[in-house]
């Protein structure tokens, strides 16, 4: 992959043209402004980076994608080697790692410039309106490409390199990761637009990006608060508040929910023959394939232990044990890959689950309620010989 970055590079510097003053100087100013935010956000970068389980969004894009659209390509890859230089100091991780990160922003870079210019030319100096629509557009494509280029590079990596099955949330990241990525590139637009029409008001954006930091990592803090660190689902705390919410609209609007309960069986028994390790892996991956096989308005969360909780909006007692069935059928289709308490790699499968399901309001009226009752269908299940799904009996 890096063999064939440096080979687009090469004939990218080819096609290039000579960078003029102007360019050296809008290349200073991009310089001073990424200088400034990441030294005056060098403890947020760490303390978000250390807390990051999956991907980590770089804010530096709103340095490096005006660098894309303005600046000749050998600029703007000179400027990602500036970046990334005052970097190395603060994310302080392998060399190999390093050298990655740097050519997927300098690729990401050097592909955007050539779209935008491929889509030229730009003379944003005296656009009419129709003329600011179609540059619009054009800034979205470019922000497309240089997006779509990191995850695409990125991603691929991950993939290929996971040791266990890759999930969409490992590899690509969640919905707010690719969101603040987005607002990143958008924020890199409008540096851009300012560096071309008034030079000096990009030290606004430095401003700007300073705050901007520090709000991704309020963000991030909050939904730690809310997320169990073992599986990276909801914690009690963030499902139940996401829980109430769905049920509140549910009653409002004379609709079912569904509480699925999910105990997986004879969990114990890995502990004792694999170690915790071997267990903490097994519940991960129950974790991901219960993101992946749910619907993106279910409500997945960690109970504590071995149990899992689904809330399911706008489905019936009929549909709800469809569902529960199906995350039964791919738990037991699992193969984890794992260590046992030597280290030695093995593989963990055919493992059981009981699941109990309730149903609003046929089995309960409020949260505390359903889970009562999917939480005794569970006992049911297990009673009943285990790897089963029950539904909850209807209150007298």
């Amino acid at each position: 992959m890096e063999l064939l970055a440096i080979a687009i590079f090469t004939a990218a510097f080819q096609g290039s043209t000579t960078p003029t003053g102007r360019d050296w100087i809008q290349l200073a100013i991009l310089a001073v402004g990424a200088t400034v935010h990441i030294q005056l956000t060098q403890r947020q970068e760490e303390r978000r980076r250390s807390r990051t389980r999956t991907v980590l969004i770089d804010l530096t894009a709103v340095w490096v994608f005006p660098a894309a659209i303005i600046l000749p390509v050998s600029l703007s890859v000179l400027l990602v080697g500036l970046i990334r230089a005052q970097h190395w100091f603060v994310a302080r991780r392998p060399a190999h790692n390093f050298l990655f990160s740097s050519i997927t922003h300098s690729l990401a870079a050097t592909l955007t410039h050539l779209t935008f210019e491929a889509l030229g030319p730009h003379n944003w100096g005296s656009l009419s309106v129709l003329g600011s629509l179609k540059e619009f557009a054009v800034l979205v494509v470019a922000g497309l490409v240089y997006e779509f280029v990191q995850i695409a590079y990125v991603g691929g990596i991950l993939a290929l390199g996971a040791s266990s099955t890759p999930t969409v949330r490992n590899v690509l990241g969640n919905k707010a990761d690719n969101l603040l990525e987005a607002v990143t590139i958008g924020l890199g637009a409008v540096t851009g637009i300012l560096l071309v029409v008034m030079p000096p008001t990009v030290a606004i954006m430095a401003v700007v990006t300073v705050v901007f930091n520090r709000l991704a990592e309020l963000d991030q803090l909050q939904a730690d608060a809310r997320t169990d660190p073992k599986t990276g689902v909801f914690n009690m705390r963030g499902w139940t508040e996401s829980a109430e919410r769905a049920l509140g609209r549910a009653e409002r609007a004379g609709r079912n929910v569904a509480v699925l309960m999910i105990d997986l069986d004879h969990f114990k028994w890995i502990n004792d023959n694999f170690g915790h390790p071997a267990g903490d892996d097994v519940l991960r991956t129950v974790a991901q394939v219960l993101d992946e096989v749910t619907r993106p308005s279910d409500v997945v969360g960690r109970f504590g232990g071995e149990e899992f909780l689904v809330l399911m909006p706008d489905i019936g007692g009929v549909a709800a044990g469809v569902a529960a069935e199906r995350i039964r059928g791919a738990i037991a289709e699992l193969r984890i890959v794992t260590t046992d308490k030597r280290g030695a790699q093995t593989t963990i499968a055919d493992r059981t689950t009981s699941i109990g399901v309730a149903v609003f309001p046929d089995h309960g009226d409020t949260l505390e309620n359903l889970m009562q009752a999917a939480d005794a269908a569970v006992y049911e299940a297990k009673e009943g010989g285990r790897n089963q799904v029950r539904s909850a009996i209807r209150p007298a």
